[in-house]
């Protein structure tokens, strides 16, 4: 099991000084592991993973997803993930904090505005055309050399590129197909407002009812307009927030069953223990013996 003390990286660190920003090769990474995977953990800053020619796989709070030529992954703070590459894998990762977007003068709600980022178990990663792929190469070529330059207003530069960098990446998504300009707005947005509200409240608010009576619609509406969008009802969206910050806590805390299921909501233990069950296949003491192999 990863050591708890080194597996959640409280500050962003390049060559043993704080960063609020940091750009590197997978090349430089994988030469820095000697070629071996790294062990699951978390950050509390922005990560993102352009795979140029790399292969293997990218786990992400305990989803598996391939990792292939020219597709980019976009993590969120507080999400776990490891890295599992073939050998001689190419691309980008970049590392930034909230503080550095205030800094470059880029608003708190411009990363919650675009469609990369996610809180929970939803992260795919955005596949790139050829076409994309060579609009975006000259501004991770651009943010490398200004990180490693270190001349004046460096980091100016490295956050007017990483804001077009982002801007083009939120322009390839496409989750609200509808011809219907009004309805696509209004979906994302009970869509977004939900997800922030169950972000806050999951651990006090297990039914679709409080979420519903908060955004003043009804639980079917809501139901069907999460459904028709993410591909899943808002009670299991709800559920798989509560199942993946319990395995997230068996990781990375001490604690037991029955303070995690106090901790998320549940004052019963043995409710608890049944609600992880039915939801992962296994009682939660399997589930952390396997992450302990």
């Amino acid at each position: 099991m990863p050591d708890k003390n080194k597996i959640y990286n409280l500050d962003l660190i390049y060559d043993d000084t704080p960063m609020p920003f940091v750009i590197k090769t997978m090349e430089e990474i994988d030469k820095q592991l000697g070629g071996i995977a790294d062990n699951p953990h978390r950050h509390n800053y922005y990560t993102v993973i352009w795979s140029l020619k790399a292969t293997g796989k990218h786990i992400i709070d305990f989803r598996e997803y391939p990792i292939l030529p020219n597709h980019v992954f976009f993590v969120s703070p507080g999400q776990v993930h490891q890295i599992i590459t073939d050998v001689n894998p190419t691309g980008y990762v970049i590392l930034f904090t909230s503080e550095f977007l205030e800094r470059n003068s880029i608003r708190k709600d411009f990363i919650s505005n675009l469609k990369l980022f996610k809180s929970s178990d939803e992260t795919p990663p955005l596949p790139l055309t050829d076409k994309m792929a060579d609009t975006l190469k000259p501004f991770t070529d651009k943010m490398l050399t200004a990180f490693h330059s270190k001349t004046d207003m460096f980091f100016d530069i490295i956050g007017a590129y990483l804001k077009l960098f982002l801007i083009e990446c939120n322009g390839q998504c496409s989750l609200f197909r509808d011809s219907n300009t009004q309805t696509i707005e209004v979906g994302k947005t009970l869509v977004n407002n939900f997800k922030t509200l169950v972000e806050k409240n999951y651990s006090r608010w297990h039914q679709v009812k409080y979420y519903a009576d908060t955004l003043n619609v009804t639980p079917n509406y809501l139901n069907e307009v999460i459904r028709s969008t993410i591909k899943i009802s808002a009670k299991d969206y709800i559920q798989n927030r509560l199942i993946l910050e319990a395995k997230r806590m068996v990781i990375f805390t001490e604690r037991s069953g029955k303070e995690i299921g106090f901790e998320l909501g549940f004052e019963d233990p043995s409710h608890f223990s049944k609600f992880f069950k039915t939801n992962t296949g296994q009682p939660l003491q399997n589930f952390k013996d396997t992450i302990a192999q």
